[in-house]
């Protein structure tokens, strides 16, 4: 039987990613008897390796060029950049695998999920009506999908290995951003029922009690992210920014209300727990994302208002697709599209969370 060059492309990728398995060395030196087996993912298009790929019901998607330019063998996955995204750095970084496949990936083998996968949706936010308004996952939907990825690790290694699988991951959490950016700015449809004040009090309300739910599930060592600083990002600056697009500080003061609830909202919920395994653990990516958009050349950015595909001022998800031209050389680029950062972004934010939080989360 004849095979189509995307068929091809699709069974070279897999032999690679089969072949890095076994040769990742790991950049983050763990403490003496600390291991950390797989790192698994809940939230939106940041880390969405792919999920979005199988939602017939929804147009957030990315599983075409120039999505995935520098990815390997130039594949577009349904990552939301040119390449890598933070679940994939993390574990590379950690030693785990080169590569964290979504769990709903069509070529996923079963021994990639005693590593870790990827339940995250594009679009998705803590609140149940973000998911709607875009037709992706909530984080319900990812939290029954967990469920049954922990059935399958059951039959794969046993109740024993399960429990230590569980226990000892680095699970991440990364969502919220398209809660405040579009649930409640853009589209509006949470401003009549509340203020801003309570609505990122209703945000924290349901991170903390999807916190506690992966908790009684066995997780242990918990990541959650803040929010960056969402006036700045190049869709915002062009719906809100004005005239001369730039930053909305509404929007960012927003980001930082919602923030300093999470990290308060977090902390003392793993103090309640008094578990002295439990390491729930808030993650700011506000101040170091400001600071490059603040100082860009410190970073080696040139461009951090626009994002490298297209003109950068409107172009994500379909809007930015095969026809679309990217900037020459996306490494002097912060943003990828409108809303997300490149790979090189990506890798100075995550080297940063590695380096102030990995001790606390191990």
């Amino acid at each position: 039987m004849k095979m189509g060059f995307s068929s091809v492309k699709a069974g070279l990728l897999a032999l690679f990613l089969l072949l890095l398995l076994g040769s990742i060395q790991a950049q983050v030196r763990l403490p003496p008897n600390v291991t950390v087996p797989a790192v698994i993912m809940f939230g939106d298009s940041i880390i969405d390796q792919g999920t979005n790929n199988y939602l017939q019901t929804t147009l957030i998607k990315c599983n075409f060029p120039p999505y995935g330019k520098d990815f390997l063998g130039h594949i577009p996955t349904g990552r939301f950049s040119n390449g890598k995204t933070p679940a994939d750095l993390i574990a590379q970084a950690l030693g785990i695998k080169e590569y964290v496949p979504a769990y709903w990936d069509a070529r996923l083998l079963p021994r990639e999920l005693l590593t870790g996968v990827s339940f995250a949706s594009g679009a998705n936010g803590y609140d149940p009506q973000t998911s709607q308004l875009m037709s992706v996952l909530s984080l319900s939907d990812q939290m029954k999908m967990f469920k049954e990825y922990v059935e399958k690790l059951k039959m794969l290694v046993g109740e024993g290995r399960t429990k230590f699988i569980l226990e000892n991951s680095l699970y991440s959490v990364v969502t919220g951003t398209d809660d405040l950016a579009n649930t409640y700015f853009t589209a509006g449809l949470r401003r009549a029922q509340y203020d801003i004040n309570s609505y990122t009090d209703l945000m924290v309300q349901y991170a903390t009690e999807f916190a506690k739910e992966l908790y009684d599930m066995g997780a242990r060592r918990i990541a959650i992210f803040g929010l960056p600083p969402i006036g700045c990002l190049p869709s915002q600056r062009t719906l809100a920014g004005g005239l001369l697009r730039e930053c909305n500080e509404e929007y960012n003061q927003a980001a930082q209300l919602e923030n300093g609830k999470l990290a308060r909202g977090i902390k003392a919920l793993n103090d309640s727990l008094h578990d002295p395994k439990a390491r729930l653990v808030y993650v700011d990516i506000y101040n170091t994302m400001l600071d490059i958009i603040q100082n860009p050349k410190k970073y080696g950015f040139t461009v951090v208002d626009r994002g490298c595909c297209g003109t950068g001022i409107l172009e994500v998800t379909l809007l930015c697709n095969p026809s679309t031209e990217t900037c020459p050389d996306d490494t002097l680029f912060l943003f990828w599209d409108t809303y997300h950062p490149t790979e090189k972004g990506y890798r100075i934010l995550v080297n940063r969370i590695l380096q102030t939080y990995s001790n606390q989360l191990t």
